[in-house]
């Protein structure tokens, strides 16, 4: 077979297009690639929700990626276990209670199953405000992360979506313009973003489960960002919390919609 340049070029754009079409109205957009923002698209495909990823970066899964200082092992304590057995990750018992598995495979096993469940994901993409009606969250305004980072002045485009998953981690990007242009009150102390307090891993394990609600309407919060809008504790290389917030995001995401 003799290969056609401008047929590639026409299977990617017309695909691509294809893509981006199907996510023009969602059920649930995520913003932010780290693993609850993936485990949140899992459960979210899986249960057949028209859901979308969307991270500013080129690579998916966050801080995974690098385990801890760059040791690409991650840790996960026995409430956790569930979400590697869930993915099919392989993982050996380090102590009681504490499991370890390669940061590199856990990623891509992530990634792989939540796009085979269905789920779409987006890299490049830079969230640059949200759609506010009356009172509600009710979709995400993107555009290309090179143009962000190059300053230029170039409009984004709209994807409306029935939630918004706040995924973003430590910055709470979703959160913090949210609060900023929509002037709107989260479901905090003073209505703001509170930002994390320092290392106490058991603490913020703990809370990182109890944090992940629906901060406004519309807008869920899952993973590190949930913890740094409530005021919380950061929790470091463990990763048991992270996947179970996005499986929990999910669930009462799943729960609302079918009511």
């Amino acid at each position: 077979m003799k290969l056609d340049e401008t047929l590639i070029t026409k299977a990617i754009t017309e695909t691509y297009h294809k893509k981006v079409q199907d996510s023009i109205n969602l059920d649930v957009a995520i913003v932010g690639g780290g693993p609850s923002g993936l485990t949140a698209l899992y459960y979210l495909s899986k249960a057949g929700l028209n859901s979308a990823l969307f991270e500013k970066k080129l690579s998916i899964g966050g801080g995974m990626w690098g385990g801890g200082m760059g040791y690409n092992i991650i840790v996960v304590q026995k409430k956790g276990k569930e979400i590697l057995d869930e993915f099919k990750i392989n993982y050996s018992e380090y102590q009681d209670g504490y499991y370890t598995a390669d940061a590199i495979e856990s990623v891509g096993k992530l990634i792989a199953e939540s796009t085979s469940a269905g789920g779409k994901i987006f890299n490049l993409y830079s969230v640059e405000d949200v759609v506010l009606i009356e009172n509600r969250i009710s979709g995400i305004v993107v555009n290309w992360s090179p143009f962000e980072m190059t300053g230029l002045h170039i409009d984004p485009i709209v994807l409306k979506s029935k939630f918004v998953i706040e995924a973003t981690g430590h910055p709470c990007e979703v959160a913090n313009v949210a609060v900023k242009k929509g002037r709107i009150k989260l479901n905090t102390p003073d209505g703001k973003v509170q930002g994390e307090k320092s290392m106490w891993a058991d603490a913020g394990e703990i809370a990182i489960e109890k944090n992940t609600v629906e901060i406004y309407p519309g807008l869920y919060v899952t993973g590190m960002a949930a913890n740094a809008i409530f005021g919380d504790y950061r929790m470091g290389p463990i990763f048991g919390g992270m996947l179970l917030s996005g499986k929990i995001a999910a669930e009462k995401i799943i729960k609302e919609l079918r009511k």
